[in-house]
C-alpha cells in the first residue's frame, strides 16, 4: 500500500521535531556523558572543516594517551562535533579510553568580521566545556599541550582559572571552570546578541566574558585538598610557551611548578610536524611523548611503500641511465635553439620539483628523524632522475641537499648554551655557505648549457 501525501508531511515534520529537540539539548540542556567514572576531568575538542583535521586528531590521541599514561585522577573527554568521522570516534573511545560527547558546531556570529582567521571558526564549540556538569571541574585543553607531569591540583581550583602567557591577556589553551548551565546559557546568549569579541575566536569571546581577571589572585592549591571559590590567575608553569625556551633553551620559569607546554606559534610550526624539528627544539620532545603512547603505526606502511619507490627509482635510473636526447632530433637552427630553451625549463623545474615533492608526499605526523630521511632519499632519487636525462654533473645538482643537511645539523646541536647563541651560529653556517651555493648554481647552469649544445643531444635524423 502507498504512503498518502498527507502521512509523508506528518514523517518529515516528526524527524523535523526531533532534530530540533536534538539541537536544542546540546545548546540549552547540556550535553549527557555515557558513565562518569571520576569527579573531575580534563576535556579537549575536535572539529572538522580545516586542512590540518587529521593533524588535530593525531594531536588530540597523543594528548589523550599521554594524560591516561600520567595517571590522572579524572575522566578525559573529547567535545566532538557531529562530523567527526565515527572510526576515529572510535578509535579515542576504545582505544585511548575517552568519553566522547557528540555536540552541534556553535555558530560564529564573528566569521564575517575584517580580522576574522578562517581555522577559529570553530573554536567555540569550546564553550561546551561549561555544559559538562556531571563534573564539579573541568580542565579545559587544546590539543597542542604537552604535560611534563601530573596537574590535579588544578581541580582544586575555583568557578575560572587561567594563565597570563601574554601580560594583559590570558590564554584559553588550558583553563579551569566549575560546569554551570547557567553560564553556558548566558555564553550562547551573549553569543546571539553580539558580544565583543576582538579575534572572533575563543580567545577573545572568553577573554571578554571574564575581563576582570588580571585583577584576580594566584593560585595557590590548599594543603588540605579543599576546592576555592571564585577567580584565579594560574602561574605560568601550567602554559609555559614553548617561545621563552627557544631563547635560553632551558625552561626557567619560577612560578608555579613547570608542568605543561603549549606551542601556539605558527600553525605550520607545530610540534607534530616531521619537519618542525630541529628547528623548533621543543618539536622532537612532543614527538617522544607520542612515541610512548600512540606510536606511528599509522603512518609506517605509507612510509613504506614510499621508501620502496624511491629506492627502486634510484636503481631504475642508474641502470637504464635514460636520456631525454634520444628523443630529440635537430632540423633547424631555429627549432633547435627553441627546443634547448624549452628542455633548459624543464631542466630547471625538474631539479626544484626534486626538492618539493618529496616534501609534500611524506607523512606530516611521522617521527621527525624518519621524515628527514625519507626526505633526503626522495630527493635524491628524483634528482637522479633529472641527473641522467639531462646528462647534468651530480655534484652541482646535489650542493642544495648537502646544504640543507649541513642546517639541520647546525640546528640540532645540543650544546648551545642559549638560543642567541644558536641562531647565531645559523645565520653564521647560512652566510658561509652562500658564496658555495651560489657557485654550485652558475656551474649547473653552464653544464647545463653545454649539455644542450652536444652534438649527440640532437643527433641528426640519417
Amino acid at each position: 500500500m502507498g504512503c498518502s501525501g498527507k502521512e509523508i508531511a506528518t514523517f518529515f515534520r516528526v524527524v523535523l521535531l526531533l532534530m530540533a529537540a536534538v539541537q536544542t539539548t546540546a545548546l540549552h540542556g547540556g550535553v549527557k556523558l555515557k558513565k562518569k567514572e571520576h569527579q573531575n576531568a580534563y576535556a579537549t575538542m575536535m572539529y572538522m572543516g580545516t586542512p590540518r583535521d587529521y593533524e588535530f586528531y593525531v594531536a588530540t590521541r597523543v594528548l589523550i594517551r599521554s594524560l591516561v599514561r600520567l595517571q590522572v585522577d579524572a575522566d578525559v573527554i573529547v567535545i566532538a562535533s557531529f562530523d567527526v568521522p565515527l572510526r576515529w570516534v572510535r578509535a579515542m573511545e576504545e582505544e585511548d579510553g575517552a568519553k566522547v560527547v557528540r555536540v552541534e558546531n556553535i555558530n560564529n556570529p564573528y566569521k564575517g568580521q575584517e580580522n576574522f582567521d578562517k581555522r577559529f571558526k570553530l573554536t567555540l564549540n569550546k564553550l561546551y566545556a561549561w555544559s559538562l556538569v556531571d563534573y564539579d571541574r573541568v580542565v579545559m585543553l587544546d590539543a597542542d599541550n604537552l604535560f611534563l607531569q601530573k596537574t590535579d591540583e588544578l581541580f582544586q581550583c575555583g568557578q575560572f582559572c587561567a594563565v597570563f602567557i601574554n601580560p594583559c591577556i590570558f590564554h584559553t589553551g588550558l583553563f579551569v571552570l566549575q560546569p554551570s548551565l547557567a553560564v553556558f546559557k548566558d555564553m550562547i546568549h551573549q553569543l546571539e546578541h553580539g558580544q565583543e569579541n576582538p579575534d572572533g575566536a575563543d580567545q577573545g569571546f572568553i577573554g571578554g566574558y571574564f575581563p576582570d581577571l588580571l585583577d584576580q589572585p594566584m593560585f595557590y592549591p590548599p594543603l588540605n585538598d579543599t576546592k576555592l571559590n571564585g577567580q584565579y590567575r594560574l602561574p605560568m608553569g601550567y602554559q609555559m610557551d614553548a617561545s621563552y625556551y627557544y631563547l635560553r633553551l632551558c625552561w626557567r620559569v619560577p612560578c608555579g611548578p613547570n608542568s605543561v607546554i603549549t606551542f601556539p606559534g605558527a600553525p605550520w610550526l607545530k610540534p607534530w610536524y616531521w619537519w618542525s624539528w630541529p628547528v623548533l627544539p621543543l618539536g622532537i620532545q612532543w614527538h617522544e611523548n607520542r612515541l610512548q603512547t600512540l606510536g606511528y603505526a599509522a603512518e609506517m606502511p605509507i612510509v613504506i611503500i614510499q621508501s620502496i619507490i624511491f629506492l627502486g627509482i634510484i636503481v631504475m635510473t642508474r641502470l637504464a641511465r635514460p636520456s631525454i636526447s634520444k628523443l630529440c632530433y635537430r632540423h633547424s637552427d631555429k627549432s633547435t635553439s627553441l627546443m634547448q630553451t624549452g628542455l633548459k625549463f624543464i631542466a630547471i623545474w625538474s631539479i626544484l620539483a626534486a626538492y618539493i615533492v618529496p616534501f609534500i608526499m611524506i607523512p606530516r605526523t611521522i617521527h621527525p628523524l624518519v621524515g628527514w630521511t625519507l626526505y633526503f632519499l626522495g630527493s635524491i632519487a628524483l634528482s637522479s632522475i633529472a641527473v641522467n636525462s639531462f646528462l647534468l654533473p651530480v655534484i652541482p645538482v646535489f650542493v642544495p641537499l648537502v646544504g640543507i643537511f649541513g642546517s639541520l645539523l647546525v640546528m640540532a646541536c645540543p650544546w648551545y648554551p642559549n638560543g642567541v647563541i644558536r641562531a647565531l651560529a645559523v645565520f653564521g653556517y647560512a652566510f658561509c655557505y652562500a658564496p658555495i651555493a651560489w657557485g654550485s648554481i652558475v656551474k649547473f647552469m653552464s653544464k647545463l648549457q653545454v649539455s644542450l649544445e652536444r652534438e649527440q643531444f640532437y643527433p641528426k635524423i640519417g
